[in-house]
């Protein structure tokens, strides 16, 4: 690999990340707004995503339970993707595609928030998880790309939509993280109040 071919990745996250900063500055905004909200009312947050989106999950909820950047008690987040007991249970006795719905069913509860991350906006068994949580009075903020997805027309106005302004799957995946710590900033933020050296 050149030096050249390893710089264009760089300038290209670098320009998605500009181009997204001006983009989705509100819809991650008013996630902030939604789920901090949530956790002040007693709800929780479940996330589930495939692949690198399954990491992301586990990455945002290690960061509720445990700390972002400042001490506080421990945030209640469920990412539905680390536990292959059930995983693999549900997906052997039923489908792949129920694998987040069933601990959707049975975990969430009304006011909840569903994390939902899946690049294409396609993910089968996310748009069921998407699909589940509505059914049980959850609201969704879902992470996407390449327009949206099937996910983002399922969206109701009551959820927010964070549709990453590209199509290639590892830019997506860097604004979804960059994502993530905004959203874990912003509920430290509501708790909290910004810094004083901010």
């Amino acid at each position: 690999m050149t030096n050249q071919r390893i710089q264009a990745h760089f300038q290209e996250s670098a320009e998605l990340k500009q181009r997204a900063a001006a983009a989705l500055s509100q819809p991650i905004a008013e996630a902030v707004e939604l789920m901090f909200s949530a956790l002040s009312n007693g709800n929780k947050i479940l996330a589930c995503g495939n692949g690198g989106s399954a990491a992301d999950c586990q990455h945002f909820a290690a960061e509720l339970v445990g700390r972002f950047e400042r001490e506080r008690l421990p945030l209640p987040a469920l990412a539905l993707t680390t536990d292959t007991s059930i995983m693999t249970a549900v997906g052997n006795d039923y489908s792949f595609n129920d694998i987040f719905t069933k601990q959707v069913q049975a975990f969430g509860q009304a006011g909840d928030i569903l994390l939902a991350l899946s690049t294409s906006g396609n993910s089968a068994n996310v748009l069921a998880a998407v699909e589940a949580a509505l059914e049980r009075d959850m609201r969704v903020v879902a992470l996407t790309g390449k327009g949206g997805g099937a996910i983002g027309r399922l969206l109701t106005d009551a959820d927010v939509h964070i549709c990453v302004p590209h199509d290639r799957t590892a830019r997506i995946q860097e604004v979804h993280l960059l994502t993530i710590h905004c959203l874990c900033d912003g509920i430290d933020v509501a708790l909290f109040g910004e810094e004083p050296d901010e």
